[in-house]
């Protein structure tokens, strides 16, 4: 298994949770554009770890699409993403990002939300100001709430947290209903408020990633193939100064593409036999998921 910067045994997690905001906070402060690819569940947050990337991203469109089968449009619940927030952290020691969507209510309801994403294992946690119910960010049609109803949130959030290094990250969808002056100028406000990172979702042009990259604060951007970001190098974006890179649904959206080919040469063919070369080894995945270290802890606990 290649290394990364917070292993602990395979299957076997030590690493505390003010360990991992600790580390992912100097992660963030330090600009580099870091890659932080999406997760779903905790078997996909695994592989992230296990090819050796600093950190994870628990997606709420892929937790939507992949627990309820249906679009991004605000359908999964606080408990949801509580319990998945949970899982993720009990199998995966790397820090995880948590997108909480507009918060499940108002100021109130974010506050319990954070205390409880907090208590399950989030190293940071994302509100965003979209009207209820919400969507996808490179989805048409997108509302935002009145600034000052975000702002209250966003306080809400960071008044929440019992960990000061629980990063707060702030998101504005206002680039598509009002402009990209006016989700610059919510991007301002939320980094007065105390924002710990800014998230100005779906800018449509190089200048417009530029500039962003450009407040004084940490940066988030998110790039989805297909979507309204023009896709750009990674060189080009640490010098533009971000300081992580979401690629929240490539790991799905490959997965999706590779059920439909192998699925479909096994209806076709009746066998595996053209696909096989697409498929883990037995072996290969009860290693992802830590069989040998359960068994030896079965071993040492029952004297088998």
């Amino acid at each position: 298994m290649p290394d990364n910067k917070y292993n602990s045994p395979v299957g076997i997690i030590h690493t505390d949770l003010r360990t991992r905001r600790a580390a992912f906070r100097a992660l963030m402060e330090s600009r580099t554009a870091e890659l932080l690819p999406g997760a779903a569940n905790p078997l996909t947050a695994r592989i992230i770890q296990d090819l050796g990337f600093s950190a994870v991203y628990l997606t709420g469109a892929g937790l939507t699409n992949t627990t309820l089968g249906l679009p991004d449009l605000g359908l999964v619940t606080a408990t949801d993403l509580v319990e998945a927030t949970g899982r993720i952290a009990d199998v995966c020691d790397l820090p995880l990002l948590v997108d909480m969507d507009t918060g499940f209510g108002n100021a109130l309801n974010t506050y319990h939300t954070v205390r409880r994403l907090e208590r399950a294992g989030a190293a940071a946690i994302q509100i965003e100001d979209q009207i209820f119910p919400k969507k996808c960010g490179h989805f048409s049609g997108k509302g935002v709430v009145p600034v000052e109803e975000m702002l209250g949130k966003l306080r809400a959030c960071l008044d929440a947290r019992e960990d000061e290094n629980l990063m707060i990250v702030a998101r504005t969808d206002a680039r598509a209903v009002d402009g990209f002056e006016a989700a610059m100028d919510r991007a301002h406000q939320m980094i007065e408020t105390g924002a710990d990172m800014i998230f100005v979702e779906a800018p449509e042009t190089r200048e417009e990633i530029e500039a962003i990259g450009q407040l004084p604060a940490p940066q988030v951007i998110n790039l989805v193939v297909g979507g309204k970001t023009p896709m750009m190098e990674l060189d080009a974006l640490r010098d533009a100064g971000f300081s992580c890179v979401l690629y929240a649904n490539a790991a799905l959206q490959a997965s999706v593409k590779a059920m439909h080919e192998v699925l479909g040469s096994l209806l076709r063919t009746g066998s595996l036999s053209e696909v096989s070369d697409r498929l883990a080894s037995f072996s290969e995945r009860q290693r992802l998921v830590g069989k040998p270290e359960i068994d030896a802890l079965s071993a040492r606990y029952e004297g088998s």
